[in-house]
């Protein structure tokens, strides 16, 4: 079969076609190029969110005034965000001691090394237990905004270290979020997903040789109440490093999309840091570059 190069809007595109073959069928309720977007964009409203809340945790776990002589509190931030904690910074945190730590991006648009502007606040609380061996961390979003869309919302982590000689956290993400779009659209998302760190771990105050691994399913509904279910089905692979080659970080595993009976899979590949992945759909398989317009 001939590999074609198309943007991943354009692919999915062809999933709209493929999926109305019954002229009787609401066309509205097939895939199209645009909510492939929008499934995209939110997906990675998750993922900077989730790198933030889960590095403010982590610093907090480490050292009690919540920084590292690293930098580890800013270290998958950018200088225009301020952090704030209650108990204040200098404070020594004893063991039950209730935290909420507060990040604000600001009102007029705080640039990520990613290319991502936010702005607002991701407020997080959790309890102080550094023996502890299973944490729950909340989070919820103040006046936030990921790239002009605002998201409402609660999330809640499981943070559980693992057993054996190379213990290493396992956080499970549970999300029940709203994400309203510039044009007023509003998709909800609702479901899990579990990262786990398999390489980095023994340099907690290096970011870049991180390397997790991601698991998990979420449902978005649609404004026109139409559900499509997403399903990991070959752990995805994140690697940090990429971000040093301005490449994206997800750079192995497969997702499976179900929406009204119709089935399509995104391989990202065999671990290399490069912006192609292989999109799959009516026995069609497309290369395409990650990131297109």
């Amino acid at each position: 079969m001939k590999t074609k190069i198309l943007f991943l809007g354009l692919v999915l595109s062809i999933l709209s076609i493929g999926c109305s073959k019954d002229d009787n069928k609401d066309s509205s309720q097939a895939f199209s190029s645009d909510e492939a977007k929008v499934n995209s964009k939110i997906d990675v409203a998750n993922d900077d969110v989730s790198d933030i809340v889960e590095g403010q945790y982590d610093a907090t776990a480490s050292n009690e005034a919540g920084r590292s002589s690293a930098g580890a509190v800013l270290i998958n931030l950018p200088s225009c965000a301020t952090v704030t904690r209650n108990p204040d910074f200098g404070i020594t945190l004893t063991p039950g001691t209730e935290v909420t730590k507060t990040v604000d991006f600001g009102t007029e648009g705080c640039p990520m090394a990613n290319g991502n502007v936010l702005k607002g606040k991701i407020i997080i609380t959790f309890t102080y237990q550094p023996e502890a061996t299973s944490h729950t961390i909340n989070y919820q979003f103040d006046n936030f905004y990921h790239n002009a869309i605002k998201f409402t919302g609660n999330k809640t982590f499981t943070r559980t270290m693992s057993g054996g000689e190379t213990s290493h956290p396992i956080v499970t993400m549970v999300m029940d979020m709203t994400a309203t779009f510039p044009d007023s659209r509003v998709f909800t998302r609702v479901g899990t997903r579990t990262r786990e760190i398999i390489a980095g771990m023994n340099t907690p105050n290096y970011f870049a040789d991180n390397i997790y691994q991601v698991t998990g399913n979420w449902t978005t509904t649609f404004p026109n109440t139409t559900v499509q279910t997403s399903t990991i089905t070959t752990p995805l692979l994140v690697k940090m490093s990429c971000v040093n080659q301005n490449k994206p970080l997800l750079v192995q595993g497969v997702i499976t999309f179900l929406r009204n009976g119709n089935t399509a899979t995104l391989d990202y590949g065999n671990g290399e840091c490069d912006n192609l992945a292989v999109f799959t759909i009516n026995g069609n398989s497309y290369n395409i570059i990650l990131g297109g317009n």
